[in-house]
């Protein structure tokens, strides 16, 4: 029986061609040509999982996230999950979706950010644990990676041991005409090859989880960016209120001293003035006095001139 009827072949799940299962990725099931023309990425926003269709159109971004930056410019972190993909308001539309259909958000297991929407049904929580969407793929993705790897090895262990079964058969046989060493010394090196494999398989070079590393650190450089921005338009508001505020202390402070100025100036006029008149009228109060004692000299010098004239006039019989 030929090793190519006794191998099961599994088909590639983009071209259907059919290979053995360690030749395919884990999860999505492509074939190393499929892996190499159309890897699926993450989107950058969404952080979706999508295929790419084309090798010229090698954009990270899917399409109903591109359709939005068209219609609304680039989004914001949410609220809640903190994923780039808020086109309108402060919520991405997954959270705000699943805040209308299960109310508020609640703490993740996972990551403890408020992230994660209680369904009330424990079939959808992953490994009985309430979690948000960030960490459910993660950890689905994670599952899905342990089985496969245990399914794998489970397969060569099986293969490795009807092999061994095999040559122990062929070597009873062949013992007879000789030639049991040499098949044994032939047979060590395909047992460390289906040893090996199984690690081979798991290690995926186009893997999309470093696609989600480097999201996920686009995603904090560019919220810290932010933030740095943020604290700079801080900052420039604030001096520029510091400038106005000088500015205006400044002109209120020359405006005062003009005032201060002009009313000392008032004052002193004002001053001089009322002294100049002080002046003239104790002027006229002295001429006033010394007239008026001029005119007692004159009443008292008359009044003694009557009287002694009237003292002198002869007397009649």
């Amino acid at each position: 029986m030929s090793s190519a009827t006794s191998t099961a072949l599994f088909a590639c799940s983009r071209c259907f061609s059919r290979h053995p299962f360690e030749e395919l990725s884990p999860g999505e099931q492509l074939c190393k040509e499929c892996r190499g023309s159309f890897p699926v990425v993450k989107c950058t926003y969404c952080r979706s999982e999508f295929q790419q269709t084309s090798k010229s159109n090698t954009s990270s971004i899917c399409k109903k996230c591109e359709a939005n930056v068209k219609a609304y410019g680039k989004p914001t972190a949410c609220e809640y999950c903190n994923i780039i993909a808020a086109f309108i308001g402060n919520k991405c539309q997954r959270c705000a979706n699943s805040e209308r259909k299960y109310g508020s958000a609640v703490t993740c297991e996972q990551c403890k950010q408020r992230c994660a929407f209680d369904r009330h049904d424990d079939s959808k929580k992953v490994d009985g644990k309430l979690l948000c969407w960030l960490c459910t793929q993660s950890l689905k993705r994670a599952l899905a990676r342990t089985k496969q790897h245990l399914s794998s090895v489970d397969k060569h262990k099986h293969r490795s041991h009807k092999s061994k079964h095999n040559h122990k058969e062929k070597r009873k046989s062949d013992s007879m005409k000789g030639n049991g060493n040499d098949l044994s010394m032939g047979d060590a090196p395909l047992e460390k090859k289906s040893k090996l494999n199984p690690l081979q398989g798991e290690l995926d070079p186009n893997s999309s989880d470093h696609v989600v590393a480097m999201t996920q650190l686009k995603e904090t450089i560019a919220s810290l960016q932010k933030k740095v921005q943020q604290k700079e338009m801080e900052l420039l508001s604030k001096d520029k209120l510091i400038t106005e505020l000088k500015a205006q202390h400044h002109n209120d402070t020359t405006d005062l001293r003009i005032e201060m100025k002009n009313k000392e100036r008032l004052n002193e006029t004002k001053f001089s003035l009322m002294n100049s008149k002080i002046q003239n009228l104790l002027k006229e109060v002295a001429t006033l006095s010394k007239s008026a004692k001029r005119n007692n000299k004159n009443i008292k010098s008359l009044t003694n001139d009557n009287s002694g004239s009237g003292t002198d006039s002869p007397s009649t019989n």
